[in-house]
């Protein structure tokens, strides 16, 4: 049996799609089942049974001869939360103890890093630099930033392990997230709704507006990487996942109007006072240590993703 936390989430649920595209229906799906918008990314799927989140650990303990592999996908991801102790719950300590299970009953582990460890990118975006160097600007970077931190230093690990660093993902199966949904879900919506995008403008010097960069990568692609770790041997540790190739906010929004056939309309306006110290003007993942591990699917351009995810899923409300 697979273990897939997080399960009825965006990356979670397409990734639970994947495994059964694969062959792969004994599935443990574990997350907080109680939000009725998120159930709809679960719709038709494949799984052997499902449990709350807040059980599961209890039951992991005393069946842990039953699971082949875990992916931790599940975490509290709301960036502007300002309780660390929300975080320290579901980012850090579950996380630990789930960590500690696998490593006594020698199970292989994949859990959901984060692109936030990085904060402001001075020390770079190299999944090879040490947690420890790191300053995250949120309380959630910092969650992950520890849990990091504190899996590289443990004495006793799952035979394989491998935290993945996520960049800016997109695309189906967001549709519950709200205000913490992609840019590209964000424009689609602004486009039908007013027939213009809003961008911040820029309060760098070094970017012209709506220029600030991001590493955007597609959903598709990021299970891709999940399922290569679970099939493939190699080196445990962190790991980039995103394109390795930062685009602007202007390129995603031209990209999202072309999908839709209209006429490109965008709007600046000025990035909010409360975030303006934090805003982040370039990511853009080292993706070397992922090609040395032998992966060798080519990521999905940009413009691919974006008319992929508009045009097949968006504008049909359809999930994978």
């Amino acid at each position: 049996m697979i273990v897939v936390t997080g399960a009825s989430g965006f990356i979670g649920s397409c990734l639970v799609s994947k495994l059964n595209q694969e062959g792969f229906d004994d599935l443990l799906l574990v997350d907080d089942f109680s939000d009725g918008e998120k159930q709809k990314n679960l719709e038709g799927k494949k799984f052997s049974r499902k449990l709350e989140i807040k059980d599961f650990l209890d039951w992991f303990e005393k069946n842990a001869e039953k699971i082949s592999f875990i992916f931790h996908i599940g975490a509290n991801s709301d960036t502007t939360e300002s309780r660390k102790e929300i975080f320290d719950f579901y980012n850090l300590n579950y996380s630990k103890k789930v960590w500690e299970i696998c490593a006594q009953n020698q199970i292989p582990l994949v859990y959901a890093s984060s692109a936030a460890t990085y904060g402001d990118g001075k020390e770079g975006f190299d999944d090879e630099t040490l947690p420890s160097k790191l300053k995250p600007l949120n309380l959630y970077g910092e969650s992950k930033n520890n849990f990091d931190k504190w899996a590289l230093g443990e004495a006793v690990k799952p035979p394989f392990w491998a935290g993945l660093k996520f960049f800016n993902v997109y695309g189906p199966n967001e549709y519950h997230k709200g205000r913490m949904a992609s840019v590209v879900l964000h424009t689609r919506n602004q486009i039908e709704r007013c027939g213009k995008m809003k961008l911040f403008r820029s309060h760098n010097p070094k970017y012209k507006d709506g220029e600030q960069l991001r590493d955007f990568v597609y959903v598709k692609d990021v299970v891709e990487v999940c399922l290569f770790f679970m099939k493939e041997k190699a080196p445990s540790g962190l790991y980039n996942v995103g394109t390795g190739k930062a685009r602007s906010f202007f390129d995603l929004s031209k990209s999202v109007f072309e999908a839709l056939n209209k006429k490109i309309e965008i709007e600046f306006i000025d990035i909010p006072e409360d975030i303006r110290e934090k805003y982040q003007y370039f990511t853009e993942a080292r993706m070397e240590k992922l090609r040395r591990a032998e992966f060798k699917k080519e990521f999905y351009s940009l413009e691919e993703g974006v008319k992929d995810y508009v045009e097949n899923y968006l504008c049909l409300s359809k999930y994978i």
